[in-house]
Formats: structure tokens, sequence, C-alpha cells
């Protein structure tokens, strides 16, 4: 049995529950006989012998997954983000996911577009001083971003951030990908009318749990841009989000899997979930899925955060095993999922 997420501190379980490391599905969720201080979020199904891994699990790098019920009041959300990211920190985590919209979801368009602000702004300030302070990376999953040409158009970018442990800003990335939909019961979501989209993707960005390829929500319903960083040298997807209640159920771990498996990487899935105002709810379901497809780490239904273990020396098994882009055919498809430049 392979556990890839949990802690190596003892916590009562009040305390696990109140972090989302368990859900109150709690019998189908612990393994028999596992001691409290391993437990884990989800208990991952055996893997085929071959592709069982050697390294010991405690000498891998360990990320957490941040989950948050972002509303207009940005400094709570940012005291919310700060004290899940501190627990990640204090777990020993290097790197901590937060989902899209981190810093706060609006009521409508114009107070998304009043409340947003640029990279250089009083926010993003906040959180490079928390990543010194903890001392590990961040990737802060969707800031709403008053970009350069701000005064031209009044319009912002969906801007995936990464910072290092030292708080500089390594990468960004801005959504190429804008959700602009109508679902029955979910009412009609447009993106663009205060969002310009990305003009390009980001190569992937070495950090200590691996080389990660930055993406946003909808984006993962494009395979093509998964393909197309994991050609690039990816080993962790990121897909941070705010998933509504209509999707969420018949999509989100759906997608998330699919694009673990396709490209052998793993996935990192950091969301919103709950009530933000009377306007809007989120899925959540945060979770972590390795390149087999397994689902290795999952939060509970609130906010809290939960940890896995990344072990590349198993993904590059996992490759060497199903070589599936030695077995692509450019020649059939064209530039489908073609690297990036």
């Amino acid at each position: 049995m392979v556990l890839a997420a949990f802690s190596c501190r003892t916590y009562s379980l009040p305390h696990l529950l109140r972090l989302g490391f368990i859900t109150n599905q709690l019998q189908s969720l612990l393994c028999p006989g596992l001691r409290i201080r391993r437990l884990s979020v989800l208990c991952a199904q055996p893997r085929p012998r071959a592709m069982a891994s050697s390294s010991s699990s405690w000498e891998l790098p360990l990320v957490a997954v941040c989950q948050v019920t972002s509303t207009p009041d940005k400094q709570q959300n940012f005291k919310t983000c700060a004290e899940l990211v501190r627990e990640a920190a204090r777990l020993g985590a290097c790197l901590a996911f937060l989902p899209e919209a981190f810093d706060f979801i609006a009521r409508d368009p114009a107070e998304t577009l009043r409340l947003s602000e640029p990279l250089g702004g009083n926010l993003l300030q906040e959180y490079t001083q928390l990543a010194r302070e903890c001392g590990l990376w961040l990737s802060l999953g969707g800031f709403h971003e008053r970009g350069q040409d701000w005064e031209q158009t009044q319009k912002i970018y969906n801007c995936h951030v990464l910072l290092n442990s030292k708080g500089s800003v390594v990468a960004t990335y801005r959504k190429t990908h804008l959700c602009d939909v109508e679902l029955p019961g979910q009412g009609p979501m447009r993106e663009s009318n205060s969002t310009i989209p990305g003009p390009s993707l980001e190569s992937p960005v070495s950090t200590p749990a691996g080389k990660i390829g930055l993406a946003i929500c909808y984006d993962m319903r494009f395979p093509e841009l998964s393909l197309a960083l994991a050609q690039a040298g990816a080993e962790i997807l990121t897909y941070p989000s705010a998933f509504g209640s209509i999707t969420g159920p018949a999509h989100w771990e759906v997608l998330l899997r699919a694009r673990a498996i396709e490209t052998q990487c793993y996935v990192v899935a950091a969301a919103q979930c709950g009530r933000h105002h009377e306007k809007r709810a989120s899925y959540g379901h945060s979770m972590v899925v390795d390149p087999w497809g397994t689902v290795v780490a999952r939060c509970s239904e609130g906010p809290g955060l939960c940890l896995a273990r990344i072990n590349l020396n198993y993904l590059q098994q996992v490759r060497q095993h199903m070589p599936v882009f030695q077995h692509r055919r450019p020649d059939l498809y064209g530039n489908l999922g073609h690297p990036l430049s």
C-alpha cells in the first residue's frame, strides 16, 4: 500500500478534521492498523508491483494543497490563506498551492475590477513576505492582476504567480482559456467581461518538488495545453480552480485524473469551496493525482489543507513502462500538444 499524504507529527482527531486531512466518511478512508501519526487523506490503491517505488517516503518532497472559501474581503482572505500556509510550513511542506481567486471572489465584474491590483501592489507584497517568513514556495493560483495595459483596457488578467522561498516572483502565467459558458441551473459565466486572455504559456519551472507547469481552472479542459507542458519537461501540472456546483460533481475528478494519465505527471489542484456570497458557491474537493491516475490526497468539504509526497522516481518508472510520448504520431495529427518553443 502506497501512502502519499500524511504528517510526521501526531495530531488529535479533531485537529486533523479541522485542517481538512480527513473527511467525514472517516471509516472509508482510513487504512486498517494505520497509526495516527501516519493518518492519510486517502489510501491509494496498490500499484502494479513492477512500478512500486523503493524510495523512502520520508525522503520525498512534501507539498500542501490549500482549500479556501474566498469572499470580497481581501484582508480576511489573506488571513485565512496565511494560516494554512504557516500550517503547511510547520508540517514540513516545501511548496504550498493556493486556488484560483485566492485573493477574492467578487459579486460582479465591476467589483472584480475595483478590487484588483497590480503585481507590485500591497497584497502580493504580503505574500512575498509570507513566503520568506515560512521559507517555502507558494503557488498563488489566480490573482486578479491589473496589467501594464490597465489604463487602456480597463480589464485585468487572471494571473498564476509562483514565488520561491525568498519571496521572489519566479514565474507568472496568465490564464489563456477564459470561462464563458451558460449552464442550465447555474446561470451564465462571462469571465471575458472583466478579463483578458493571456498571450502565451509559461515554460515549466524547477522547484524543490519538481518541474511545475502552470495552468488555471478552465485550462484543464484543453489537453493540448497539458501535453505541451509535459513535452516541455513538466513533472507536476497545477490547476488551481473555482469549479461550480454543476460542473464539479460531473467533471472535476475525471478531468484531473485524465490530465495526469495522459501526461504521466502529478496533477495538483487547489480549489475554492463553499459559498462565497449570495451569488456564488464552489465545489471544493482539492486533490493531488499521481502519474498513474490515482488520487493520493484529497481535502474534506470545508476550508483546510491536504498533503502529498512527490515521487519523481515513480514518475520516471511510469513513463518507462508505458512510453506514450515515444508512441505519438504527429504525422497524423499535426501539432496537437506541440512542445513549447
